[in-house]
C-alpha cells in the first residue's frame, strides 16, 4: 500500500477555525447511510447494551519556549513523553544544533540535551524535580499548528473525562461529548468506560515513507482498567457491540486484545499500527472525526471500515462538514471480511 492512496484534497476552508458551542452542536455523518446529524443525537444511532469507551488522558501544557545558553538561540520545545528514566522525549524547533550536552534555559529552570536521534527530536533531562508541574506552570496549551484560531479558554482542548495528564494532544473525538450527551447514553441503555492513551508524536508526524508498511509507529503508553475489561466481557455477552471514541481508544483496545473479542487489562507502551489487512477483534463502530490526508489516523479509519472511508470523506466534505480537531464527526462500522 502507498501512503497516496490515503490522501484526498482538503480545501483550507474546510480546516475548523473555531469550537462550536455548545459541543454536542458540531454535526455528525453517519457513515452507515451517509445520515446527518448533530452529535447530541449519538444515544439515537447506538442500541441498549452497547458500550461506549473513551479516552481519559488529559493534556498538558507540553508546549515551552526557552533559550539556548550561550547564543540566546531561541528555541521552542514539544514535550511529547516522560520515559521510565524521568527523561523527557520532545519536538524542538530549530532542532538543527541541538547535540549532546547542549543547555536551554526556560522560563524557570533548564534542560540539557542528552540525545538528539534526528527529525527534530531530542531527548532532554530537566533540573526541577516537580517537572510535570513545571510544565503545567510555564508551558502553553500545545494546538495543533494547522489551527490559526483562537481559543478563549484552553480547557476547551480537554475533554470532559480528561484526568490522567500526559498527552501532548487531546483525543478530538472526545471532545464533543457533554453531560448531556454522557445523560442520553444512560438513559438508553449505553454503558461508559474509559481507558488511558498518552497522544504523543504520530499526532504531528506525517508518514515520511512511500509505502504505508514502511512507516514506523512512535511507542505510546497505554493502559486498560480491568472495569473496562470487564464491561467489554459483559457486552460480549449481552450481544451489545464495543464503541471506540477516537482511534486512540481504537489503538489502546486492539493492542490488548485478548483474541476472542475481549481485552486484557494492563497496561504499557505499544506502536501498533493498524492498517487495511491489520486484524481488528475488539472494536464494532468508531466514532471520530476527520483526519489529514496520508495520516496514520486515516490509515487507521481505513482498516476499520474498508475503502469506503473515501465516500464518506467526499460527502463531508460537499456537505461542508468541517474537518479535523475542532470539526465535526463521523460514525463508522468495522467491516466484516
Amino acid at each position: 500500500m502507498r501512503v497516496s492512496d490515503f490522501t484526498y484534497e482538503l480545501p483550507e476552508a474546510a480546516i475548523a477555525q473555531s469550537a462550536v458551542e455548545p459541543r454536542h452542536s458540531s454535526r455528525l455523518l453517519d457513515s452507515r447511510d451517509m445520515s446527518d446529524h448533530t452529535f447530541i443525537e449519538l444515544a439515537d444511532l447506538l442500541e441498549p447494551g452497547d458500550l461506549v469507551v473513551v479516552n481519559e488522558t488529559r493534556v498538558r501544557r507540553a508546549r515551552v519556549e526557552g533559550t539556548r545558553r550561550g547564543t540566546g538561540g531561541k528555541v521552542e520545545l514539544l514535550f511529547l513523553d516522560r520515559r521510565e528514566d524521568g527523561r523527557w522525549e520532545a519536538l524542538a524547533r530549530p532542532a538543527r544544533r541541538l547535540r549532546p550536552g547542549v543547555e536551554i534555559d526556560l522560563a524557570e529552570g533548564t534542560v540539557t540535551v542528552v540525545e538528539a536521534p534526528g527529525d527534530g527530536r531530542i531527548v532532554v533531562e530537566i533540573d526541577v524535580a516537580d517537572d510535570e508541574a513545571l510544565l503545567e506552570h510555564i508551558g502553553r496549551m500545545p494546538l495543533p499548528p494547522y489551527f490559526k484560531g483562537d481559543l478563549d479558554d484552553p480547557a476547551r482542548y480537554q475533554t470532559m473525562f480528561a484526568s490522567q495528564p500526559g498527552s501532548a494532544a487531546a483525543p478530538t473525538a472526545g471532545l464533543h461529548f457533554t453531560p448531556e450527551v454522557v445523560d442520553r447514553l444512560r438513559g438508553r441503555g449505553v454503558e461508559i468506560a474509559t481507558v488511558d492513551l498518552h497522544v504523543s508524536l504520530d499526532t504531528f508526524r506525517p508518514m515520511a515513507t512511500e509505502n504505508v508498511e514502511e512507516h514506523v509507529m512512535h511507542s505510546e503508553w497505554c493502559s486498560v482498567p480491568r472495569e473496562t475489561a470487564e464491561a467489554i466481557a459483559r457486552t460480549r455477552q449481552r450481544g451489545g457491540r464495543v464503541v471506540a471514541i477516537g482511534t486512540t481508544v481504537v489503538r489502546t483496545l486492539e493492542s490488548r486484545a485478548d483474541g476472542n473479542g475481549g481485552v486484557v487489562p494492563g497496561g504499557g507502551h505499544t506502536d501498533l499500527f493498524l492498517k487495511p489487512g491489520s486484524p481488528i477483534t475488539v472494536v464494532d463502530l468508531l466514532v471520530t472525526n476527520f483526519h489529514l490526508p496520508g495520516s496514520t489516523l486515516l490509515v487507521l479509519v481505513a482498516a476499520l471500515m474498508g475503502p469506503g472511508w473515501r465516500q464518506v470523506y467526499e460527502t463531508a466534505l460537499e456537505r461542508g462538514y468541517r474537518f479535523l480537531s475542532f470539526g465535526d464527526a463521523m460514525l463508522a462500522e468495522r467491516r466484516v471480511t
